[in-house]
């Protein structure tokens, strides 16, 4: 494979159009944020098909397919289609190679919206960031799909002969539940060299992250039972154990007293890590004055390289039905990120070891709803790996950082079974400010000029590139 560099002034006339396009693909991204599409079955389904239609549009607009649909896969065992998505296809010619562009229209429940500053579905630019919900995870990723190709197809015109598949997901934000049939169902059409997963984050706003790493996840309910019946708490308290007070015994058994992971056989990762300092975090995670920050070694060693547990939520009489009874039974729910390199599910055996033998007072644990994503490592010596660190720089105008992610993108690890030639790279339009999933999520629209800078260069560099036959 030869990838001869573009002339400076084929990277001028490209930037240049990105530069043109970016109005047009922001009022395009407002256009997305307007349409609420969730995948959990409370919401309005029928919002979902308004948005992949929208996203097809999109894709047909650029004139560039030779195909665009609408499709759904069935949801292995269960007889059910999942979500919408949107596949465009188009060959390569003349030796070319083939890029697979992912990014999600589907987006995160907007939770509380009186925790909003303006309505979540409504994007509203200001102080340079665009807010609404989706309007960085993952719409952005699309539009900064679609602003590209529209930038190298102007630049190009009839000398693009990369391959080109696009495919937006509908339903990353529920488990993408349908993603494995569905890669099995078009397998050729999304068979590509490389493939650019456009949902991750970046150093800062203005410092590329091209992500190298990320933690998998293992997802379940812990059920623990103590009594047959609810008893009076006057009556039997101090002689017999309530359900949450031996649930909050166990739990406590997860971390040593630094909050740190204390289960046994659960794995971690030794690499070095860049410079963050305290202050960033706290700044970034919104940690109160008073707390401290929990683990051992350096902070993106514990967010990138270790294990963390997390309870996400629990089931047990509310405050406002609070009456003086022993609570017979407790359930959480418990979120594991998986260190780099160990499966989910080895780590989800680690922790039922580890909760069976520290269970208080011979209670009754029952384990159930378990759910798996297994964790990412990018093989960094590949060709495309050096072309996007390349297109980083000349779209950022700096070098970029290889970054870790303490969350998961558990799919990938069936992008990787179903296309293990492809190089798999890992992107996105996000800042540390983004707050995705969270109230007031954001977008800073001159880290997305920059991205698609990005995207339109690779992909361009890539329409130079010549594969052996």
């Amino acid at each position: 494979m030869t990838s001869p560099a573009l002339p400076n002034a084929s990277d001028a006339a490209l930037l240049e159009s990105v530069a043109t396009g970016i109005p047009a693909a922001l009022s395009d991204l407002g256009h997305l944020v307007r349409i609420p599409g969730m995948a959990w079955p409370a919401f309005d389904q029928t919002q979902l098909e308004r948005s992949a239609a929208a996203v097809a549009t999109l894709a047909e607009g650029t004139g560039v397919f030779d195909e665009v649909r609408v499709l759904r896969a069935e949801i292995p065992g269960t007889g059910e289609l999942g979500q919408p998505a949107v596949l465009a296809t188009r060959a390569a010619r003349n030796g070319r190679p083939t890029i697979l562009l992912y990014a999600h229209h589907d987006v995160q429940p907007p939770g509380d919206d009186a925790l909003w500053e303006t309505p979540p579905f409504e994007p509203t630019v200001r102080d340079g960031r665009m807010y609404g919900r989706g309007a960085a995870d993952d719409k952005a990723g699309v539009m900064a799909h679609i602003a590209a190709i529209r930038a190298v197809t102007e630049t190009l015109g009839d000398d693009l002969d990369l391959g080109i598949a696009l495919f937006i997901e509908g339903e990353e934000e529920y488990g993408s539940a349908s993603f494995g049939q569905f890669l099995a169902d078009n397998k050729e059409a999304l068979r590509a060299d490389a493939i650019v997963v456009a949902d991750s984050g970046n150093w800062d706003s203005v410092t590329p992250g091209l992500t190298v790493s990320l933690r998998g996840n293992a997802r379940f309910s812990l059920r623990v039972r103590t009594l047959e019946h609810a008893s009076h708490s006057g009556m039997f308290g101090g002689a017999v154990p309530d359900a949450m007070m031996t649930t909050v015994k166990l739990l406590s058994t997860l971390w040593n007293d630094d909050g740190s992971v204390a289960v046994e056989g659960l794995t971690q990762r030794d690499t070095p890590t860049p410079e963050y300092s305290e202050a960033t975090l706290r700044d970034e995670a919104g940690l109160l004055a008073g707390t401290t920050p929990i683990g051992t070694g350096s902070i993106l060693s514990r967010i990138w390289n270790k294990p963390s547990v997390s309870i996400i939520g629990i089931d047990t009489t509310s405050v406002a039905s609070a009456s003086n009874t022993l609570l017979p039974e407790t359930t959480v729910v418990l979120s594991a990120r998986v260190a780099p390199g160990q499966s989910a599910a080895d780590a989800y055996a680690a922790l039922e070891r580890h909760l069976r033998a520290h269970a208080p007072y011979g209670a009754e644990l029952t384990f159930s709803d378990a759910d798996f994503g297994d964790g990412f490592l990018v093989d960094t010596s590949g060709w495309a790996v050096g072309l996007t660190r390349e297109a980083m720089r000349d779209g950022y105008g700096v070098a970029p950082v290889d970054l870790g992610v303490g969350g998961s993108i558990p799919f990938i690890a069936d992008l990787v079974r179903e296309f293990p030639q492809a190089q798999i790279l890992v992107t996105g339009v996000e800042d540390p400010h983004s707050r995705a999933h969270s109230p007031n999520e954001s977008l800073h629209l001159d880290t997305f000029r920059r991205a698609v800078a990005t995207e339109a260069l690779l992909l361009a560099r890539m329409n130079a590139l010549t594969l052996p036959l």
